[in-house]
């Protein structure tokens, strides 16, 4: 259910009604913002959406710029003097179901005067406004959905809910289905080349530029050298010296290597 509607007249400032619609969306989650031309469904009657979707709105936000009062019908009337205007209409439904109504006045817009409005929308003039101007969108953006959360406690509980939603999309996406510990490559640095080293934490021992059978697994591990006659028996021994190195890996339990 929508809890902010969003009323503009496409001739005037449709552009700018779809920012603020996006804006918002993010903030508080689509379903939450109605924009005629996004939430209504293909084939449904839109007179009935528009009106069910204003009287279920806690806010409605009214768009407004240079061309919004002096817009015109298809037969040269001004558009608000008629009363089959959907902005007109819209507005008129908010005031009568008692909704939040914030003009927002984009550019250079000045104040509404209530005597250049019908009678049944003439508060719209007093009601306090907030301004856009593209050319600091974003502060504009934000102060408005800063005021509409302040406003309607519903609008807040829905940001903590979105922003939620976010970060558990956000972290299912960088990681993925993990198994065990996860370690990113940038959480640790060691600077060795060759050889075994450790790395505190879930990490453990590591092995850098091996060459040549290694044995990490738990099994016994017999290494017999040749040339040097050193023999190691056990689990998990690890000899290293010039020479030809035999490796015998069997199952647990100590053995006898070959000499």
């Amino acid at each position: 259910m929508p809890e902010i509607f969003i009323n503009y007249r496409t001739s005037d400032e449709g552009t700018t009604a779809t920012l603020i619609e996006r804006e918002l969306s993010r903030r508080f989650g689509t379903d939450r913002v109605f924009r005629a031309s996004k939430s209504i469904p293909i084939g449904r009657p839109f007179p009935q959406e528009l009106l069910t979707a204003v009287r279920r709105s806690s806010v409605l936000v009214a768009v407004i710029g240079p061309r919004w009062a002096d817009a015109q019908t298809s037969d040269g009337r001004r558009a608000l003097d008629d009363p089959e205007d959907w902005t007109r209409r819209e507005i008129a439904e908010a005031f009568e179901t008692g909704a939040l109504v914030v003009p927002v006045l984009v550019g250079r817009m000045t104040r509404l005067d209530r005597h250049d409005l019908p009678p049944e929308i003439a508060e719209l003039a007093d009601c306090q406004y907030r301004r856009f101007d593209i050319r600091d969108a974003e502060s504009n953006l934000k102060r408005l959905g800063d005021d509409l959360a302040e406003a309607v406690p519903q609008l807040a509980e829905a940001e903590q809910r979105t922003a939620k939603e976010q970060r558990a999309r956000e972290a299912h996406t960088e990681t993925g289905s993990v198994d065990g510990s996860l370690v990113q490559a940038r959480d640790y640095r060691h600077d060795q080349s060759g050889g075994i080293g450790n790395v505190g934490g879930d990490v453990g021992t590591f092995i850098n530029n091996a060459s040549g059978p290694i044995h990490t697994g738990s099994g016994t591990q017999d290494i017999t050298t040749r040339t040097g006659g050193v023999e190691f028996h056990g689990n998990g021994n690890n000899y290293v010296e010039r020479g030809t190195v035999n490796n015998d890996f069997r199952g647990r339990g100590d053995h006898e290597g070959r000499r």
